[in-house]
């Protein structure tokens, strides 16, 4: 490459561009896509006698990105949004390229929602808004979220469902007085009581349903200041069905009712 009035040469083992893979082959049509482009290159070798100038640019790209990362961190505020790309994916959560800096998308701040592994959220080379969570300036390392820039489920739970509508959740867990369900498009967690699981009478809620499974359930209380939710999965009955569902009942009603609303206190306890 010319630099200058100067050539240069940068090694293969020295370049750091993408190589399409379809050329793989031998010779010069490998580095077709380079020529006549610019390149950041970093001088590692200069012997003027047998006029010889090796460059790198593995190395300037390096050096570009740390000094791209210092700047960055010198400039981000806690708060700020902020737009990059996932550039990698760990189990423990997300890299996005900022610019020239990594930030990191912890598992945790991926979503409202449960997240076992951060491939269910984002993929390498999607584009994303993120918002800064911290900026360790020291260690280097910039702390993300994503799931702080969307509004947190139980927020807006009044005007995403309403008692009586039909929904689909997955069971996750099965305690003594009910089981708890996760709604399948919003994530959030909500307890079918024992007294709603069947017609029939329940001593244990493993005869009805398992961890894993995905019923249509009615939603029958919606309390989203406690962030509690009732679900029935008895209720949530064919269309035409000849049964109608019912509201459950306030805490101050019927005594025999007394159980659910303890159930859903004990529910709060278990998801904080």
């Amino acid at each position: 490459m010319r630099l200058g009035q100067v050539r240069g040469f940068v090694p293969a083992s020295q370049l750091s561009s993408i190589i399409p893979v379809q050329a793989m082959d031998e010779g010069d049509e490998r580095y077709s896509t380079l020529m006549g482009g610019a390149l950041r290159v970093k001088v590692i070798d200069i012997d003027r006698k047998r006029n010889r100038l090796i460059l790198s640019e593995r190395l300037a790209m390096r050096e570009w990105r740390r000094q791209q990362k210092e700047q960055l961190l010198d400039s981000l505020k806690e708060g700020e949004t902020l737009e990059g790309q996932i550039s990698s994916i760990a189990d423990f959560g997300a890299f996005v390229d900022l610019g020239g800096a990594d930030g990191l998308i912890h598992l945790s701040e991926l979503s409202w929602n449960r997240v076992s592994h951060p491939g269910e959220v984002v993929k390498v080379g999607d584009r994303v808004k993120v918002q800064v969570l911290s900026v360790d300036t020291e260690r280097r390392r910039i702390g993300l979220s994503l799931r702080r820039l969307t509004p947190q489920p139980w927020e807006v739970i009044d005007t995403t469902y309403e008692v009586g509508q039909v929904v689909q959740g997955r069971i996750t867990k099965l305690v003594n007085f009910g089981a708890f369900a996760r709604l399948v498009d919003t994530g959030i967690e909500g307890l079918i009581h024992i007294s709603e699981l069947s017609e029939r009478r329940v001593t244990h809620p493993k005869e009805v349903v398992s961890e894993g499974d995905v019923f249509d359930l009615r939603i029958i209380r919606i309390e989203g200041d406690k962030r509690r939710l009732g679900l029935s999965l008895k209720q949530a009955m064919p269309a035409g069905s000849e049964v109608d569902w019912v509201v459950a009942p306030t805490d101050n009603e019927a005594p025999e009712e007394v159980v659910e609303a303890v159930a859903l206190e004990e529910m709060e306890a278990v998801v904080a």
